[in-house]
């Protein structure tokens, strides 16, 4: 039997989308999130840490993908860099402003989809996935990377980067649900290499070289980065679903 093209995987029964950390590459899961949607694709459920809980969180709380790059698009550091005494340089008030005005939905359960974030429970020094509860807190705690941002303070315990410890950000996606997963690079040398890509059964593995990088002081690379995602991801859907390789796409 020949291996289904991904596009035709995706559409046989519904999916999960699973967006790894990988710090400001959010603009690349945008694209991506995009590329499904305009194909006819949209995922039944997402999960995600860090940069993919911000673009999960966002679709889930009503905010289409290119209202988020366009909304993103406008923020300059300075809206966001607030430093202070703490554990941590940014106090991360000035993020959870920008995250409260953004979302229409501001209760993780309340979202159109079910939604899973991971963060690091610092005490526990464990990974905690939320589901219910105040989305923005949640979403600024799965982004709250150590020694940048403080630590996000949510029922009297506190919590930081869900990379820290669920770097793909699937810990919450249910073990019997067919899943895309997207995987940002955390270095160079590492996205070269797809056998370091995590692997999960039932889930196809889609990563991108080359993707533009951009952070809090070049944040006019974003456009590059989400145009990429898009690219990137349209190409894949038309690549073989085999679970037992990585999905690779040039961009």
């Amino acid at each position: 039997m020949a291996t289904p093209l991904l596009r035709d995987w995706l559409a046989e029964a519904p999916y999960g989308l699973c967006l790894s950390s990988g710090f400001f590459g959010f603009f690349a899961h945008a694209g991506v999130l995009t590329a499904l949607l305009d194909a006819g694709l949209a995922p039944a459920r997402l999960s995600g840490s860090s940069a993919g809980a911000l673009v999960c969180g966002g679709y889930a709380a009503g905010v289409d993908p290119p209202t988020f790059q366009a909304e993103m698009l406008k923020v300059k550091k300075s809206d966001f860099w607030d430093p202070g005494l703490g554990f941590g340089l940014l106090k991360g008030r000035r993020f959870h402003a920008l995250l409260e005005t953004m979302l229409p939905v501001h209760e993780i359960e309340n979202g159109r989809l079910p939604l899973s974030i991971s963060v690091f429970d610092v005490w526990g020094f464990r990974t905690r996935v939320l589901e219910t509860g105040d989305l923005v807190s949640a979403i600024r705690a799965s982004c709250a990377v150590p020694l940048m941002f403080h630590p996000v303070w949510i029922d009297r315990r506190p919590y930081l980067d869900g990379g820290a410890r669920d770097r793909p950000g699937w810990a919450g996606m249910p073990a019997d649900m067919r899943t895309l997963y997207h995987h940002l690079p955390a270095g160079r040398d590492y996205f070269d290499d797809p056998a370091k890509v995590p692997r999960r059964d039932g889930a196809m593995r889609l990563q991108m070289r080359n993707l533009p990088r951009s952070g809090p002081d070049d944040l006019d690379k974003a456009p590059a980065c989400f145009d990429a995602g898009y690219r990137g991801a349209k190409a894949a859907l038309d690549r073989p679903a085999d679970p037992a390789a990585v999905i690779v796409v040039d961009v």
